[in-house]
């Protein structure tokens, strides 16, 4: 059975390399086998900050099975399968064959697709019977969602209107109508405003009678209904604007995908996170117990976000976490303008140990980013002695599509908060903790709302085990 054959071939290539770090790999490969050889969709749930060699579990039964298979990967998963993990299965005497273009490949190619390929492949029915490997769950939906939306810019309208002559003045009247609307509203620190139905609803009425359109707008066209948000994100400089549209739920967007199809699914995948689809099979692989749990520094009545004086007790307290630390610190903040202002502050104290969304920062350095621009670069930076979290990483609702999806959900009566964005900000302090854990060092969260909200708890929870810090102590 392929099981017993990924399960050998695992176990001698292991032999060969040493001993495994990651301590679950021969489970891994007989789940892969098992649901590759049966059919069935299966839901691997990882540990956070999991260790990146876990892919040869899973590529060793890829390489044996005899089924069509497509292999779902982001551009960065592809370069490291291309560089590294295929010249180890090679050494080993294992050929995965690789297909990549847009016409589907020989049933026994394994068919290489990143998220928009999916997209196209799937429209044009080119999928087939294939049975889909996605080896990063956490970020299927996000990137599906950008893959499926449509954006428009300025250069769209004027070949829209080249196309259509006899329309032009009707565009073009459209057009400014929309810009003087988006450009007189306040559009906040992400820069974005949101387009509502009403908005737009004009110019889908005279595309309707229009035909044929030039690409991107028949895309547009059929982005209707309230399953898809729209909105400008806005230069305020150069007064321009660009029209994105991206679908609420991608995988609702793709109604079918799942259907009578085989299906492995493996990542850093929060509860709740269905995915789209009800497998068979679900199993959780946990790290090892930790010998130490995580120093945390959170202490009752700090100030909560929107407080006026916000700004300077994050700058107090980070300037006191960061004294005596002899390693890299990290600094956590979503807001532009407060981590801006934040880094100035710790710049004028640290000097140019204090860098901004910087990929080579100082061994002894301080470094302000975002949420996603961390969880995005840690791989490739050095492991910090402490993080400090300036917020808490939930969305914020001045983003057009997390209001819209936050607007979907209270239509239905649902609890949008613990259903959406509570879940969603755990998965990201998780993953971002994740390093910290490893390198031994400190979590320091100053947003209030970890002690004054109820759901307070449940980040401590997801933060277990840790032990906490009552005193900052130099290093």
């Amino acid at each position: 059975m392929l099981e017993a054959r990924a399960h050998a071939q695992l176990k001698a290539l292991l032999r060969l390399e040493g001993e495994p770090r990651w301590p679950h790999h021969l489970t891994l490969s007989r789940l892969v086998a098992r649901s590759l050889r049966r059919g069935d969709q299966t839901l691997v749930r990882l540990a956070p900050g999991s260790d990146p060699s876990w892919l040869l579990g899973l590529l060793v039964p890829l390489a044996l099975a005899e089924v069509p298979l497509a292999l779902v990967v982001s551009p960065e998963l592809r370069q490291r399968l291309l560089q590294v993990e295929l010249p180890r299965l090679q050494a080993a005497g294992l050929q995965l064959p690789c297909w990549e273009g847009s016409t589907a490949p020989p049933p026994d190619r394994l068919w290489l697709l990143q998220h928009a390929d999916l997209v196209a492949a799937w429209r044009q029915g080119l999928l087939a019977d294939r049975q889909l490997v996605v080896p990063e769950a956490e970020a299927l939906e996000p990137q599906l969602r950008r893959a499926l939306g449509v954006t428009l810019d300025s250069g769209d309208w004027e070949v829209l209107r080249r196309s259509l002559p006899a329309a032009s003045a009707s565009l073009l009247a459209l057009y400014e109508r929309l810009s003087r609307r988006i450009l007189a509203r306040p559009c906040g620190p992400l820069q974005q405003v949101a387009i509502a139905p009403e908005e737009e609803a004009p110019l889908r009425q005279l595309l309707g009678l229009l035909t044929p359109l030039p690409d991107p707008w028949p895309q547009w066209l059929a982005t209707a209904g309230d399953g898809w948000a729209s909105w400008a994100q806005v230069d305020p400089v150069l007064l321009q604007w660009q029209w994105l549209r991206q679908p609420l739920e991608p995988l609702a967007a793709m109604a079918g995908l799942w259907e009578q199809r085989g299906a492995v699914l493996l990542g850093q995948v929060v509860e709740g996170g269905g995915l789209g689809f009800r497998p068979q099979v679900e199993v959780r692989l946990a790290d090892p117990p930790l010998q130490d749990p995580l120093p945390l520094f959170a202490p009752q009545g700090q100030a909560l976000p929107n407080a006026p004086h916000y700004g300077s007790h994050l700058l107090e307290q980070s300037r006191r976490l960061v004294l005596g630390q002899a390693g890299l610190t990290v600094v956590l903040l979503d807001d532009e303008g407060l981590r801006r202002g934040l880094a100035s502050g710790l710049a004028a104290e640290f000097g140019s140990r204090v860098g901004h969304e910087t990929t080579a920062p100082e061994a002894n350095g301080v470094l302000c980013c975002s949420w996603s621009w961390w969880l995005e670069h840690q791989g490739r930076l050095p492991l910090p002695c402490q993080l400090v979290a300036a917020t808490l990483p939930i969305a914020s609702l001045e983003d057009p599509l997390t209001a819209a999806r936050v607007q979907a959900l209270r239509l239905q009566g649902r609890d949008w908060f613990r259903e959406l964005l509570l879940p969603e900000a755990l998965g990201r302090l998780q993953r971002a903790v994740a390093g910290l854990r490893r390198s031994g060092g400190r979590l320091a969260v100053l947003d209030g709302r970890l002690r004054r909200r109820g759901w307070g708890r449940q980040v401590l929870q997801a933060l277990e085990p840790w032990v906490a810090l009552q005193r900052l102590l130099p290093s």
